[in-house]
This record gives structure tokens, C-alpha cells and sequence, in this order.
């Protein structure tokens, strides 16, 4: 059974470019085109899609406004497809907390439409099996963990699809002593570090886009930025992060497998998480982490948006326990409390 989409775009080329990608995709049938919300909004009913892409920045509503009336009246799996620019990642970053599926970026300066688009089709099909949930406000405050005791335990964390409101709501329960934390979400270069400033503004440690040579340090978190590299952690004693350009891994750069090895390899105190996510990206390296001797979560299915990696990851005994996302972020703070300082790996 094919994928039914509607393009909602206020260009009429980008429309025809968004088109032509996906209808040479078998399993998925364009059914039809807006290039307004508000033609979007009759489309919708009468189309009744599996899945809108949908432009940030079209005439007569604002593009926000639109997505949320659609995720609270209508819940349906939504594409973001944004300008490559620092206003666009802003904008998209708040579309994912109102529960857009996915987002991509537009070709822009040149670059092939074909390089952009590559992965739009995979994406498109992943939103069209999202749990997509009504939209209820804003994620709400949290009480952060107190008495949390820092320590050298590292925390990996590896997410894809729906992974911006995991990653919020995990993260909104860290005090200002987390443990040191290193992320790999698969999300555009332009956006993570829009992602990276909206994590620092929710939670109580210092989150920012890794940086090569960064330490880690408890009460601050490194986001992997987009782009041409993987993030690794290296170093015994005094653990950093480094960026190591190279081919993607399991279709993606950065990859969660690659991070996830790489802090097995150092022979310190870790733990390793693993979430909401389309594909196979991070279960090898989470169960070479718990070969390691390092403590493992994954969130369980009923809380994903795409129960893909950590289905994975659990079906290969990579997770020693499955939790819900409600209770994700005191769980991984517990795990990395009971974590044994003078733990190394075998």
C-alpha cells in the first residue's frame, strides 16, 4: 500500500522538485499540491494524506500557527522542509516541538537537489508510520533532580526521528552537575546548532554543539553537529570530543554507532541510551557499549515516535532495560548514580 502525500509549498518549483523525488519512489502517490495553508487546510480534508511536507514560510499563516492547528485538530505526520538559514533552523526546531515528524533542508548556493533530497523519500515513509499524538502545549517544567552527585560517569546518547521532544524531555530533568553528555541526534548542519541553544535554554546544564578537543565536563552537554563529520569521544584520562570527517555510517554522518563505539573503547564508567529513531543506526554500537561493560537503556515502544533503533538494539540484546519517556530522564540519571566509579571494561 502506497504512501499518499500532499506538498504544501508556496513555490511552484519547489513543489515540481518534491514531487519529482518522491513519485520515483514506488511506495509512495503524491495526491495533490497547496501553496497556502489555507488551501492546505481544505486539501487536508478532502485528500485525507498519510503524511504533509510542509514549507516553514508561506503567505496568509504564519507556518507554526498552521502546523499547530493541524497537530491538535487533525494529528497527521508531518515533513518540515526549511531554508538552510539560521531563521529557518529556528523556526524548524520549534516545528519539531509542536511534532512535525522530520525535517530537511532546501537546496540552496548551488547544491544539488539530488545531494538535499537524498534521503526525502526514507524520510517521508519513516513520518508515515509515526505515532503522532495531539498536540497538548508546550513541554512542561520539570522539577530538575536534586542531590544528583557528579561523577565521571560518561552518558552517550543516540536519536533520530521524534528525537527533538525525546531529547527535550529527557534533558529537561538534568541539573546543573549531569553527568558529562555526548548526543548524536540525525539532524541537518544548519539546525543542530539552533537544537543545541533551544536544549540550553530547558535545562539546568550547559548544552552547545561539540566542539574538536572539547573536555567533557559534568554539567554540560555536546550536541554532534551536522555536517561532514563524526562525533567521537577520545582520550583515557581526560576524555574530549573529536570530529572525524569520514563517510556516513548506516546512511548517516553523524552517526550513533560511531559515538557509541567510541566511548567503548575508552575503558571508563559510561552509559549508553538509545531512542526514538528510524533504521538500525547505534544498536551495534550500543551492544558493543554493554560488551563493554557499560550500563544501557532504550526507550521503550509505546513512547517512540519510530520504534526502529531501539527495537533493534533491544532484539540484539543491546538494551538491558526498556523505559518509557516519562520516566527516561530520572532513569538514566539513577543508572549513571549506581554506575561503579572504578568500573573499566573487560
Amino acid at each position: 500500500m502506497s504512501v499518499g502525500v500532499l506538498i504544501v509549498d508556496d513555490s511552484a518549483t519547489m513543489r515540481g522538485l518534491i514531487a519529482s523525488i518522491l513519485k520515483r519512489d514506488p511506495e509512495i502517490e503524491v495526491l495533490g499540491f497547496a501553496n497556502d495553508p489555507l488551501e492546505a487546510r481544505e486539501q487536508i480534508k478532502k485528500l485525507n494524506p498519510d503524511v504533509v511536507t510542509l514549507d516553514v514560510e508561506m503567505p496568509h499563516m504564519n507556518g507554526l500557527e498552521f502546523l499547530e492547528k493541524i497537530m491538535r485538530l487533525r494529528p497527521t505526520p508531518v515533513v518540515m522542509i526549511s531554508t538552510l538559514t539560521q531563521a529557518g533552523a529556528d523556526v524548524t526546531i520549534a516545528a519539531l516541538e509542536l511534532g512535525a515528524v522530520e525535517c530537511i533542508g532546501k537546496p540552496m548556493g548551488g547544491a544539488s537537489t539530488q545531494e538535499v533530497f537524498a534521503g526525502l523519500a526514507d524520510k517521508v515513509k519513516a513520518a508515515a508510520k509515526a505515532r503522532v499524538r495531539p498536540y497538548s502545549g508546550p513541554i512542561a517544567p520539570v522539577d530538575r533532580e536534586a542531590g544528583y552527585k557528579a561523577s565521571d560517569v560518561i552518558l552517550a546518547i543516540g536519536s533520530s526521528t521524534g528525537g527533538v521532544e525525546a531529547l527535550m524531555t529527557i534533558l529537561g530533568h538534568f541539573p546543573d552537575n549531569c553527568p558529562p553528555t555526548v548526543i548524536t541526534q540525525h539532524m541537518p548542519a544548519t539546525f543542530t546548532k539552533s537544537f543545541a541553544a533551544r536544549l540550553d535554554r530547558i535545562c539546568g546544564a550547559t548544552v552547545a554543539e561539540a566542539s574538536p578537543g572539547a573536555r567533557l565536563l559534568p554539567g554540560h552537554v555536546y550536541i554532534a553537529p551536522g555536517g561532514p563529520a563524526h562525533l567521537e569521544v577520545t582520550g583515557t584520562t581526560n576524555p574530549t570530543c573529536r570530529l572525524r570527517e569520514a563517510d556516513p555510517v548506516n546512511g548517516h554522518r553523524p552517526s550513533v554507532d560511531v559515538l557509541f563505539e567510541s566511548v567503548a573503547k575508552l575503558g571508563r564508567p559510561s552509559v549508553g541510551v538509545i531512542l526514538t529513531g528510524m533504521g538500525r543506526d547505534g544498536a551495534q554500537g550500543l551492544l558493543t557499549l554493554r560488551q563493554s561493560g557499560a550500563r544501557t537503556l532504550g526507550q521503550d515502544e509505546s513512547s517512540c515516535v519510530v520504534y526502529g533503533m531501539p527495537k533493534a538494539a533491544f532484539e540484539i540484546g543491546a538494551v538491558e532495560k526498556q523505559v518509557g519517556l516519562a520516566r527516561l530522564g530520572p532513569a538514566i540519571l539513577n543508572v549513571c548514580a549506581a554506575t561503579e566509579p572504578n568500573h573499566r571494561s573487560a
